[in-house]
């Protein structure tokens, strides 16, 4: 182990901090861009880190991070999430900061690749999934002991654009729930996928659930939720942990199940629907309907701007915002009252929006 005994000092001409050290008869050269104190201390934590740590250094620059970054994201992590981590890494992440030496990365040249999104009229959501993805990069390399940088805050600018979701307006659901009609190649037919509509939005499942759901999930008048479909086609456990969950139909949602289920005898109660053709399909039946079109995953804020008199608990049981519980059994017995009484609510609601339709 070594020990440091000089300071990192500022050097004008390069504007930045630097600072030699030695080790076991190897000399390594650590720098920084930051300017002031601050930029001074966190030189000199790089070469503590290697001198007390024995950081690693082979990842020389940016890029050689994200490589290894990707390669580790593809191995381990869904085809959608690596998807997301790689278009990021490649539009914001890499023509910003992706020749840059890892020794000199700092949170000003972070800042800078928001600060560029941001020039270029991206979201608020859309920064800061920019941003989680720099932080994810950032803790790789701290995990493959390859640097000790741990940025400490990287801002969203507070005027970036917020997009308001648009959803289906309770004159539209009336008419998705009395039309099933829709145009294909010309010819007005029945929708194939009528109760896919109108069960996610009785239901607020997310589409790649609803495209996952199985005849099996169904017990009477209770689903118990495992898996999705996401628009790869791959079959996960959901979006996150608490996509696992229980809740029980409403009439209005059972009736709709069972419609389904009459009309087809696969394991899956939609087989063979995949996330693209149900959104060409709906936007299809949308079109003919003269209904404002809404990008499917809006059917599932269409369900909670309905439900938003119930109490925020419940809502956020019926569309997986809380914890899910350990298992199927233990939900149905232990929340049963709840479950009615949620049910209850959710079908006075439609009751009262689609007077006449059901």
């Amino acid at each position: 182990m070594g020990k440091r005994i000089n300071s990192a000092v500022w050097l004008e001409k390069y504007g930045r901090w630097q600072i030699n050290v030695q080790k076991d008869g190897q000399r390594k050269t650590f720098s920084c861009s930051t300017p002031g104190r601050a930029g001074q201390r966190e030189c000199q934590a790089k070469a503590d880190a290697w001198l007390d740590e024995g950081i690693e250094i082979k990842a020389r620059r940016v890029e050689d991070v994200v490589a290894a970054y990707l390669e580790d994201c593809k191995a381990r992590t869904s085809l959608s999430n690596y998807k997301g981590e790689e278009y990021r890494c490649r539009v914001w992440v890499l023509p910003q900061i992706g020749k840059l030496k890892l020794d000199n990365l700092g949170e000003q040249q972070l800042q800078k690749v928001i600060t560029t999104a941001y020039a270029a009229g991206k979201s608020e959501k859309t920064l800061k999934n920019i941003r989680a993805t720099l932080m994810a990069l950032c803790k790789f390399a701290r995990r493959s002991r390859w640097t000790t940088f741990r940025p400490e805050e990287i801002s969203i600018p507070a005027s970036a654009p917020r997009y308001e979701k648009k959803i289906v307006q309770p004159d539209d659901l009336a008419t998705i729930f009395s039309s099933s009609k829709t145009t294909w190649r010309g010819k007005v037919i029945d929708d194939p996928f009528i109760n896919a509509y109108r069960l996610q939005i009785a239901t607020g499942l997310r589409p790649g659930e609803l495209l996952g759901l199985m005849r099996s999930d169904r017990q009477g008048n209770v689903v118990h939720l495992s898996r999705a479909i996401n628009v790869f086609g791959e079959i996960t456990q959901g979006k996150n942990q608490n996509a696992n969950r229980t809740f029980i139909l409403t009439p209005t949602a059972l009736s709709i199940w069972e419609a389904q289920e009459a009309a087809s005898n696969s394991i899956y109660l939609f087989p063979g629907l995949k996330e693209d053709h149900y959104r060409h399909a709906w936007r299809r039946y949308c079109e003919h309907n003269k209904i404002p079109y809404v990008p499917p995953y809006n059917i599932r804020h269409t369900f909670v701007s309905m439900v938003q008199s119930l109490p925020e608990g419940w809502v956020k049981i019926l569309v997986g915002h809380s914890k899910s519980m350990d298992t199927f059994g233990t939900y149905a017995h232990a929340t049963v009252g709840l479950d009615e009484q949620i049910a209850a609510g959710v079908q006075a609601i439609f009751s009262d929006v689609l007077k006449g339709c059901l």
